[in-house]
C-alpha cells in the first residue's frame, strides 16, 4: 500500500551539470546544479534568484552547461556549500553556505575557451553545452511566500561539444548510452547509471526525427563566426 508522505525535496534523479558564468569582474562563477531537462535543442535549468549563477546568466544572457561524467564526483563535490555570492545569501547561510571566488580552483577542473559564448567550457566534462539565454520563466509567482525566489531559465543551446570516447562508432552525431555515464543526484545523494536493461520501442525512431530548427541556427551561428554564407 502506497502511504501518504511529505518529502522535503522531490529530486528522483537527474544528471548533475556544471554551469559556468562569468561574473561583473571578467573572473568566472562555476555551479553544481541538478535542476535541468532538455527539449529538443532547449534546455531548462531551475535556479533560486539569490544565486551567482542567475544574476550573471540574467545579466550576461549566456552560459555554459557542463555535463560531469560519474569520476568527475569529487570534483563536483568540492563546490558543494560554496557560493559565487558575495555577501552570502540568507537562505544560503542558514544551509551552511560560504563564499568561494575560484570556483576552477576549488574543484580542480579546467577552464578552457568557448567557441561562441564568454563563459568556458569543463575541460574535463565529456559533454559541453554553450548556450544563450531565450527566456525566464518565474515559478511560483501566485504564491506569496515564494514569488520572485525561483525561475526556471531556458537556453537555446548554439554548439554541442563532446568528447570522442562517448560517441557511438562511426557516427560522430550519436552519443552511445553504453558509453556515456553521466554523475545523477538523487535525494542529495550521487549515483551513476546501472546496466541497460532493454532497448526501448522508441528506439525504433531513428533520431534525426527529432531534429529541430535549433540546430539549423547554430549553424547559423557557426557560419557568422567563420563569416561565411550557409544555407538552412
Amino acid at each position: 500500500m502506497h502511504r501518504q508522505s511529505e518529502p522535503g525535496i522531490l529530486y528522483f534523479g537527474t544528471p548533475v551539470v556544471l554551469i559556468s558564468t562569468v561574473n561583473e569582474d571578467g573572473s568566472y562563477n562555476l555551479a553544481p546544479i541538478s535542476s535541468a531537462f532538455w527539449l529538443g535543442w532547449r534546455c531548462l535549468l531551475g535556479f533560486g534568484t539569490a544565486g551567482q549563477s542567475f544574476a550573471n546568466l540574467s545579466r550576461t544572457g549566456e552560459c555554459v552547461v557542463n555535463l560531469p561524467s560519474v569520476d568527475l564526483a569529487p570534483q563536483v563535490d568540492r563546490l558543494a556549500l560554496t557560493t559565487g555570492r558575495d555577501p552570502v545569501p540568507e537562505m544560503k547561510q542558514r544551509r551552511g553556505y560560504h563564499f568561494w571566488k575560484d570556483k576552477f580552483g576549488i574543484s580542480g577542473l579546467t577552464p578552457e575557451p568557448s567557441e561562441t559564448v564568454a563563459p568556458p567550457r569543463v575541460r574535463e566534462c565529456p559533454v559541453q553545452l554553450e548556450g544563450v539565454v531565450e527566456h525566464i520563466h518565474k515559478v511560483a509567482e501566485e504564491d506569496p511566500a515564494q514569488r520572485g525566489r525561483i525561475a526556471c531559465v531556458e537556453l537555446r543551446i548554439q554548439r554541442v561539444m563532446l568528447a570522442p570516447e562517448i560517441l557511438l562508432d562511426g557516427n560522430p552525431n550519436r552519443i552511445d548510452p553504453d558509453k556515456w555515464r553521466p554523475l545523477i543526484m538523487s535525494f542529495q545523494h550521487f549515483y551513476g547509471l546501472g546496466e541497460r536493461v532493454h532497448e526501448s520501442r522508441l528506439a525504433s525512431i531513428p533520431e534525426s526525427l527529432y531534429r529541430g530548427p535549433d540546430i539549423d541556427k547554430a549553424r547559423l551561428v557557426l557560419a557568422l563566426d567563420q563569416g561565411i554564407g550557409i544555407a538552412v
